[in-house]
């Protein structure tokens, strides 16, 4: 059966997202998109940081960034800085972009390792732009200057989820998608094939779909509970259930850092996402090992500001549906499964799960074949991004609670094991299957909390001292340049894409 009616159930981003990529398909052929979203139901704002890839979406939909940023409450980030998950009292950021470059046809960071062998001291860090801008509160744009010479910016954004919604919303029906205001109170599905045929809302009316997009959040209405795909439950990796949120405002007028923070506290950890006008709080926490109070009462002491708004409780498992598309049915975000948005990976999965669709998609119809490959990719996917949110908590020497203790001493899947194991030895890591994080994250994550290199490649061994010590201080003198003519990222801010006051 062609697909001519695609139905998206649920909005907030992940539904508004699929919206506007999908609205693309009705420029070259007969495509009619509804989404069916209600004011009624609320969205989950926990995503408000993105990683590199989300600047790419917005190209690609030929979104203006200075109109999104500032409609957005929008800041720019450069990495995530995350504080006492090695050791209390200790921090490193995980940078976007890389350090350094190849040298010899292997990573920076190995020829870093032998020239510490050498003597010389410097911090791999100060080889990584990102970071030493980030250090300092800098920010451009590589177009802002426009040298060969000078290595790239790599950067995402601090988003308001919500606001970021309604931006595609606009950006969606100005393309021919048509919202439907209320909830979906039944499915139902097709006798002989088991596809959902439609949707029944609240008001009696129904909506016929060929393809339908489940956006519904963790309920999973039409992925769940009409086809009862089943779920895959991860939290003997990653046992944090409970979140808490709560937006503040800068009490003492600092302007945004560019980059997120993720500290660590006794039983998981608490995010700050800096907006233009407020920081955006979280305390993500294993209910086992702490109570709803606590939480709370942990967050609320260590936000920049009062809370402006009552505490938002969520529950969640951390896992993923068993298929992901199953017959007529695409789950997108929580529909499709949970991992903590420690890396701010949730607005990246709905991305890259909306590219799989697309790419794999023929509007002649769904094929078994198209069904396994999305499902195949997506679930190797969610697989790499669940080991390296897992190094995070494994790789400790924390032992001052019972929560750490556990994390610390716990089974790791086998992938994770050899992974570290690899980068333990000889500092080799490899990047399989072109998953999301690069050898720069996992290096990062890795030196940061404690697994130290115990030798480097043969390689780096046999160059000449002269030869890379001279590339490094040609490399710290261009990093060195760049960020002393940055400006700061609150200025960059203001000329850039001024936000109104929220």
């Amino acid at each position: 059966m062609a697909i001519e009616r695609i139905v998206i159930v649920g909005g907030g981003t992940a539904g508004w997202m699929a919206a506007a990529a999908l609205s693309r398909l009705s420029e070259s052929a007969k495509v009619a998109i509804t989404l069916i979203e209600s004011e009624q139901i609320g969205t989950v704002g926990v995503g408000e940081a993105t990683i590199p890839p989300m600047v790419e979406f917005n190209q690609l939909l030929g979104i203006d960034e200075r109109e999104m940023m500032a409609a957005t409450q929008a800041t720019f980030k450069l990495g995530i800085q995350f504080a006492n998950w090695g050791n209390v009292g200790e921090s490193y950021l995980h940078p976007f972009g890389a350090y350094g470059y190849q040298m010899g046809g292997i990573s920076f960071h190995q020829v870093w390792h032998r020239a510490r062998a050498e003597g010389d001291r410097r911090p791999l860090q100060v080889f990584n732009l990102e970071t030493m801008a980030a250090y300092f509160g800098k920010f451009s744009r590589t177009e802002d200057y426009r040298r060969d010479d000078l290595p790239p910016v790599n950067y995402a954004y601090h988003i308001d989820a919500t606001r970021y919604a309604a931006f595609l919303r606009g950006y969606s029906e100005k393309r021919g998608v048509v919202r439907r205001e209320g909830k979906v109170v039944d499915t139902t599905l097709d006798g002989e094939t088991g596809h959902v045929s439609f949707v029944t809302m609240d008001d009696g009316t129904t909506v016929e779909g060929d393809l339908f997009i489940d956006c519904s959040g963790f309920r999973g209405l039409l992925i769940e509970q009409a086809l009862e795909t089943g779920y895959e439950d991860w939290r003997h990796y990653l046992p944090c259930d409970r979140a808490v949120a709560l937006p503040c405002k800068r009490e003492n007028g600092s302007p945004p850092p560019p980059f997120t923070r993720a500290t660590a506290h006794s039983a998981g950890w608490q995010w700050e996402v800096p907006l233009q006008h407020r920081n955006g709080n979280g305390h993500v926490y294993c209910s086992e090992h702490m109570s709803d109070e606590e939480a709370h009462d942990i967050l609320v002491a260590n936000m920049a500001g009062k809370p402006e708004a009552d505490p938002n409780f969520l529950r969640f498992v951390t896992g993923r549906r068993k298929k992901f598309w199953n017959g007529n049915v695409v789950a997108l975000g929580l529909a499709a499964g949970f991992m903590e948005p420690l890396e701010s990976t949730s607005i990246h999965l709905v991305n890259t799960g909306i590219n799989k669709l697309i790419a794999v998609l023929s509007l002649d119809g769904i094929t078994q074949t198209q069904e396994d490959a999305y499902n195949r990719l997506t679930a190797k996917e969610y697989a790499r991004i669940r080991d390296f949110l897992v190094l995070h908590y494994n790789a400790t020497a924390r032992s001052d609670s019972d929560f750490w203790n556990r994390v610390r001493t716990m089974e790791v899947p086998d992938t994770l094991t050899e992974k570290v194991e690899l980068f333990r030895t000889n500092g080799q890591i490899f990047r399989e299957e072109d998953e999301l994080f690069t050898e720069t994250s996992w290096a990062a994550v890795m030196l940061g909390q404690g697994i130290a290199m115990g030798g480097h490649s043969p390689i780096a061994a046999a160059m000449a001292v002269p030869e890379f010590k001279q590339e490094f201080d040609e490399m710290e003198k261009s990093i060195r340049y760049l960020v002393n003519h940055m400006p700061t990222h609150g200025d960059y801010l203001a000329r850039y894409c001024p936000a109104k006051a929220a």
